[in-house]
Parts: C-alpha cells; structure tokens; sequence
C-alpha cells in the first residue's frame, strides 16, 4: 500500500511539473528576459509620408520633414515609410490606406490631394499636412479659424497674395490685361486667384481667369491667356508645377511674362515670385511631429503654421529671354 501511495505522490509530482512548463493550449510558454534594472526601452514611431508627386518642392519639404524627425529624436527612434502618389490621388489613397492598416503613429500629407486622402482614410492618426495653401479650402470647413481640430494639423505653402497681386504691377507696370491660368480642379487653386483677382480689379486691371481641367488641355488655355493678356499669373499649383515646360514654351516666344506662387513653378516659367522655403516648412512640420509623439500635445488644439518668411526672387534666364530688368531687391534663382 505504501508503495502504492509513492507511486501516486509521484505522478502527482510528475504532472505538476508538466502543467509548470506548458500553457493551457499546451505549447510551450516563452518569456522575454527581464529588462535589467534601468535600462531604458526606447519607442520607435512609424511615420507614413504620403508625397503627391516628384517636385523639388515636395522633394524639399519631405527632406525637412525628416530631418526635423531625426534631430529631435534620433535615427535609431523613428522609421519612415516614404511613397510616392506619382500625382494620382486615387494612388495617394491607395497608399494612405495602407499607412492605417499598418496602424503608423503619425501620417504625413505632402500637398492637398495627398492631405484629402488622409483624411478620408482615419479619423484616429493624426495627419499633419504640409504644401498645402489654404487649409478650409481644401477641407470643406465652414469659419476656418486656422485650427482645423480633429486628428489634422499642418503648415501652409500660401505666401500673402496681396503682395503677389502688387508684384504683377511692379514688375509689369504697363499690363492693362491680366490673365490667371490655373487648375480648375485644384480648390486652392481657385482661392487663389480669386484673391488676387479682386485685388488687381480694386487696381483698375482688366483680369481674365484661364482654368484649365488637366494637363491635356493647358496648352490650348495657355495660347489663349498668351493671345489676351499682357502678363500671366500662376498660382501654386500642383498640376502647373508638373508642366511647366508647355507654358515657357507658349508664353516666352509670345514676349508674355508671368508671375508665379512660388519658387519651383517660376524656375520653370516665371521671371518672378515671391518664394517660401519648402525645406524650412517641412522642417516645421517635423516640430510638430515631434511635439505629438513625445511630448504628448493634444493635434485637435494646434493651430495651421505658416512660412516665416518670404524670398522675393527672379528667373535671370527668363528676365534676359524677355529682355526685362530685375526688380531691386530679388534675388536671382540658383
């Protein structure tokens, strides 16, 4: 009987031990190693940043979007996953869909298209935007305040068009017709212009929109603004960013200048504009980056951002094709 018993205590023992080193699915349990004392674990975010296409403005906003990311928080603390929507909205979906599948802490919209996508695609992870003129616009939002609220927040290309309106006129003080060729599908597009429309009015100017659908028929647009007016206006506009080359190659052998909304889009076409830094405005997207994933900051309270400055400059080539003189006070384009 005692031995009976010993056997009995045995198994008992036997299948404790097992039931110690098994799970109840019966797989074998795993644990992590403990951290040592003090050790520090460190968070790495995942940022997706949705570009809407190859430009050198987008180019240099992402790269300071990056750079800010990395200075702040070091490399080894962040992983970016950059994609391109090749200037296709439905691919900026595409890709925005993705960053949420991925579950990213933070999404970055480079230009409007890429903006809208985001936030058709999470209510939840906070999209900061950048490249993007006019926040209300873009959006949809009644009494646009500067705060969007919600999971978006950002910083703004829109440089002041009273002072683009006025350039028309310094640098073109004889033009009694002024034509604004830009992208009827763009939103910020049309806010554009029709500010500086009003304002060129208010100077006593003859003013003419030229909108155009697509890139299939701005060459058509551009020969008539090019046939009636004495100078053009370009807005930042994504679809006249991509080509640039059709409207120099209209507007220069017609002897019409234009004026552009920024930097990139005047080396391509313009004799003059007043320019933002694109590096510079990423750089401030990445600041506010890092202020919602370290510091904890509530993105429905932050407020829209704005280039600090602006960089009156002129295309030298254009200027001598023309034969017009800079402006004092403009910096040649490099």
């Amino acid at each position: 009987m005692k031995k009976v018993l010993l056997s009995i205590l045995a198994l008992m023992l036997c299948l404790s031990l097992c039931l110690t080193l098994t799970g109840c699915s019966g797989e074998k349990v795993t644990e992590e190693p403990a951290e040592e004392p003090g050790e520090e674990v460190t968070k790495v975010y995942k940022i997706g940043i949705c570009q809407l296409m190859e430009h050198d403005a987008l180019d240099a906003a992402t790269e300071g979007f990056k750079q800010a990311i990395i200075d702040e928080l070091g490399e080894d603390a962040v992983e970016f996953d950059v994609q391109n929507g090749q200037g296709d909205p439905a691919t900026c979906s595409t890709i925005v869909n993705q960053f949420v599948s991925n579950n990213v802490d933070l999404i970055m919209a480079n230009a409007t298209p890429a903006l809208q996508s985001a936030v058709a695609a999470t209510g939840d992870i906070p999209i900061l935007g950048t490249s993007v003129t006019e926040y209300g616009v873009a959006l949809d939002l009644k009494d646009f305040n500067g705060t969007v609220g919600g999971n978006i927040s950002g910083t703004s290309d829109l440089a002041p068009l009273d002072l683009q309106a006025a350039m028309i006129t310094e640098w073109c003080p004889d033009a009694k017709n002024v034509g604004l060729l830009y992208c009827s599908k763009e939103a910020n597009s049309q806010y554009q212009v029709d500010v500086v429309k009003a304002e060129l009015e208010a100077k006593g100017l003859t003013v003419t929109l030229y909108p155009f659908a697509d890139s299939n028929d701005l060459a058509q647009v551009c020969t008539t603004a090019a046939e009636n007016s004495d100078v053009i206006y370009v807005p930042t506009d994504n679809t006249v960013a991509e080509n640039t080359g059709i409207i120099d190659n209209i507007c220069e052998p017609a002897k019409v200048p234009v004026i552009a909304g920024e930097e990139g889009i005047c080396s391509g076409c313009g004799i003059a504009t007043l320019s933002i830094n694109y590096y510079d405005l990423g750089y401030t997207t990445g600041k506010m980056g890092v202020k919602l994933l370290r510091d904890g900051e509530d993105i429905s309270t932050m407020a829209i951002a704005y280039a600090e400055k602006q960089t009156p400059k002129y295309n030298k080539q254009n200027c001598e094709a023309l034969g017009i003189t800079p402006l004092e006070g403009y910096i040649a384009i490099e």
